[in-house]
């Protein structure tokens, strides 16, 4: 399975401190804690002894380190994952087979990323991290009862704006979609000259306007928006603003989501700035929640599209071509 071998974001790396917090990634429950160096670890939320969760354990001091201890019988697991001590024997010397299961992990966009199978490969890029003019900001997660490629296909979709998002990103009077361009990316795909009438871009507009909108796909799971608004609009000259979507595919149809914000604004807090993430997305959930089927099909012919849709059909195509299976009905299309 592809998906295995791809970095999935978990969970915020802020919520991994002192407890293990437990986690869902492709139908596997995960552990995640920090040993001594403040490393995270990633591993499956079962004890190798008796199958007890050790999320419910604890982590602690252990030969000048840290273990995590499971709930059930005291066993402890050093960072690595072997076992370093066992109560009931307390002379005893676990060899190396008894340990626990244990993923790669890392972190980046403010978040906890984890990969299940393979070695190397590269998380989801996000440009707009390194520029040191913008303060970033993660919303969420959001948990919502579908597929991640529903979720990236909407975030790349501009023809909702007008009725999901009324008198936000859009108005019904004015829904109609210019023309734009999409091409292949080696991490996915690019689509530009993209072009939306909104009252109400950012949290800051100060007048309906015409916005900019630049998509990237960045990973199966993982997109990029960056828009510029009319500066008249917003009253801060060169104003731009970059959003990450990145998803955990907890299950073929249930996903978390999080957003990554890069945004010149400096005046409001983060709560300001995440109520505004908030009630777009809470808008867009219950319509994604509606669709069926909830993984996204990758025959073209089992929806219908026009050219307005050309970005969603681009990333149809993409995730049939990179062998998708995860969050997706199969495609008997072969060209």
């Amino acid at each position: 399975m592809i998906e295995k071998e791809l970095w999935h974001p978990v969970a915020l790396a802020d919520e991994v401190a002192q407890a293990p917090l437990a986690v869902q990634l492709l139908g596997e429950a995960l552990v995640l804690w920090r040993d001594a160096a403040g490393a995270v670890q990633a591993w499956t939320d079962r004890c190798p002894h008796r199958g007890a969760q050790l999320s419910l354990g604890r982590v602690v001091p252990c030969d000048g380190g840290t273990a995590l201890e499971c709930p059930y019988h005291g066993w402890r697991f050093a960072a690595g994952g072997r076992s370093v001590h066992v109560p009931a024997l307390p002379d005893f010397v676990p060899p190396p087979a008894h340990r626990a299961t244990v993923y790669a992990a890392r972190e980046a966009h403010g978040l906890v990323w984890v990969r299940l199978e393979g070695e190397g490969g590269e998380l989801p890029a996000f440009a707009a991290e390194h520029d040191a003019r913008l303060r970033k900001i993660d919303c969420g997660p959001y948990d919502v009862e579908t597929s991640a490629p529903r979720l990236v296909e909407n975030f790349l979709d501009m023809a909702h704006f007008g009725f999901v998002h009324e008198g936000w990103l859009g108005a019904r009077d004015m829904a109609a979609i210019d023309d734009y361009r999409v091409e292949a990316t080696p991490q996915g795909l690019l689509a530009t000259g993209c072009k939306a009438w909104q009252p109400q871009s950012t949290i800051h507009s100060t007048a309906p306007a015409q916005v900019e909108y630049r998509y990237e796909v960045t990973a199966p799971y993982a997109a990029v928006l960056t828009k510029v608004p009319d500066a008249a609009s917003v009253g801060i000259e060169g104003y731009q603003e970059s959003i990450a979507l990145f998803i955990c595919p907890m299950e073929a149809e249930r996903s978390r989501v999080w957003f990554r914000m890069a945004t010149a604004d400096f005046e409001r807090d983060d709560a300001q700035l995440r109520a505004f993430q908030d009630t777009i997305f809470l808008q867009d959930k219950p319509v994604l929640e509606s669709q069926r089927p909830r993984s996204l099909p990758l025959d073209l012919r089992a929806e219908l599209h026009t050219a307005a849709d050309k970005a969603s059909s681009f990333y149809r195509r993409y995730l049939r071509d990179r062998g998708i299976t995860v969050g997706v009905r199969p495609s008997s299309i072969q060209a």
